[in-house]
């Protein structure tokens, strides 16, 4: 599948809830308490019959995210159902870690191998500030445990927050002391906050300004560019959407967990999936609906914003529209 700037399509992102149970300062807006009730949340069924149409348009690659999506009862029997459709060749999924050590031996014995975990501070009173929660070492232990298990890759999720964490020096030392992926994240414009944008390229520059690093850079596809040092057991990485976007390279499709579906995480434009579905509209139809929308796939995030209404900004917070 591929849209009209001949970009291959085949990653998909699926919000199953949109209940978190942190109050990350950048995510969720103050007093933002207002969660969908579950019957305005795509049902599991109707979840895996989208799975299932997508495939054969050339959707392999899923990600299951929230708000939380380990809040949602019966994950772990869904994610079984859904990695043995054919044509699923990798599933992932994104937790804050709060409620992961619980659930690792199911989620594994489900057949979960990846998870990446949002993590944006190693500094126990930057964790309460950042998440209103004191819950870093609990995190910290759920990460330790998964790699004990046995998922592989276990990738951090680090946004970066000016004054709070440019330093990563924490983080590079936690590469070296275990085998994870650390990912430093632009902070979108469209969080409910302002003043704490830093450049994932500024703090990359710097690391490789430094007599102290000598970064190899990997080999490797997506939106993030990966680094080592050498006697790392994990790597760095780096995710550019502004001082380096990747738009021309861009390979996704996102789901909320109401069932709305964006070609782009910046355009105002959503697609009414859950209507169609519910409608039960018959399967040729979905398909038709998913390219029809995807033949309207911004070029870029600029173009996505110049589209969107006069005066209107993108502010409903990242586990609204599925991480």
């Amino acid at each position: 599948m591929k849209d009209h700037l001949n970009r291959q399509i085949n990653y998909m992102r699926i919000s199953v809830t949109d209940r978190c149970n942190l109050g990350c300062f950048y995510c969720r807006p103050p007093g933002d308490t207002c969660f969908l009730p579950p019957a305005e949340i795509l049902s599991y069924d109707e979840l895996l019959r989208l799975v299932r149409l997508a495939i054969p348009l050339g959707i392999s690659r899923f990600r299951l995210t929230g708000g939380e999506p380990l809040l949602r009862p019966g994950l772990d029997e869904f994610i079984s159902r859904l990695i043995q459709l054919p044509g699923v060749e990798d599933l992932s999924l994104t937790t804050n870690g709060l409620l992961l050590e619980e659930n690792l031996e199911k989620l594994w014995a489900a057949g979960l191998r990846r998870i990446n975990v949002s993590l944006d501070t190693l500094n126990r009173e930057k964790y309460k500030a950042i998440t209103g929660s004191d819950s870093l070492d609990k995190v910290l232990e759920a990460i330790q445990r998964a790699l004990a298990v046995g998922f592989n890759p276990v990738k951090i999720n680090v946004v970066l927050l000016k004054r709070i964490n440019e330093d990563v020096s924490d983080f590079i030392q936690l590469a070296f002391d275990w085998p994870l992926h650390i990912r430093f994240i632009e902070l979108m414009s469209f969080a409910p906050v302002d003043g704490y944008f830093v450049s994932a390229a500024a703090v990359l520059s710097r690391l490789k300004q430094s007599a102290n690093w000598k970064l190899v850079q990997l080999p490797g596809s997506g939106p993030a560019r990966y680094f080592q040092l050498e006697g790392m057991k994990g790597s760095l990485g780096f995710i550019t959407p502004y001082s380096d976007h990747f738009c021309h390279g861009c390979n996704r499709l996102r789901v909320s967990a109401s069932g709305e579906l964006r070609t782009c995480l910046f355009a105002n434009r959503t697609y009414d999936l859950k209507q169609l579905l519910r409608q039960e509209a018959d399967d040729d139809k979905v398909k038709a609906f998913l390219l029809t929308a995807l033949r309207e796939k911004p070029s870029d995030w600029q173009e996505a914003m110049r589209a969107n209404p006069p005066g209107v900004a993108l502010k409903e917070g990242l586990r609204k529209i599925g991480g």
